[in-house]
């Protein structure tokens, strides 16, 4: 069972990552809450993809900021939280069922809520790190 949650865990964080990166190029798709769910997956799934997220050049600074207990640059929260509601809204004029739409909105406010208490990084202390 031990090998079959690895290998969920790291199906999951190289998901999360490949959308992440895609992300980089398509604005509709969050790159930094991707990359760090990415980099959640790989720290319970296998020690060397967490090594090499955490320190790959271009995604590890916002890895190991969150990792510290320093948080995500507040553009990347209301992107992330815009995202989210975006996505939620447009869905629920598709849905029928109240039940459903009622629990995707509870799902949204839950992640509004984790996003808004999450830490909050300023850009300028990563940027004095990278000096």
């Amino acid at each position: 069972m031990n090998r079959v949650r690895r290998t969920f865990w790291v199906i999951g964080g190289s998901i999360s990552l490949l959308l992440g990166i895609i992300g980089i190029v398509i604005p509709l798709l969050p790159t930094t809450p991707l990359v760090i769910l990415a980099g959640f997956c790989f720290g319970k799934s296998s020690p060397k993809l967490h090594h090499w997220i955490e320190t790959n050049r271009y995604f590890g600074k916002y890895i190991q900021e969150y990792q510290k207990g320093n948080g995500v640059p507040l553009n990347i929260k209301l992107f992330a939280i815009s995202i989210v509601w975006i996505g939620i809204l447009s869905t629920l004029w598709i849905i029928p069922l109240i039940l459903v739409k009622i629990t995707m909105i509870l799902i949204a406010c839950g992640v509004t809520i984790f996003i808004l208490t999450s830490p909050l990084l300023k850009e300028k202390e990563i940027n004095k790190q990278d000096i």
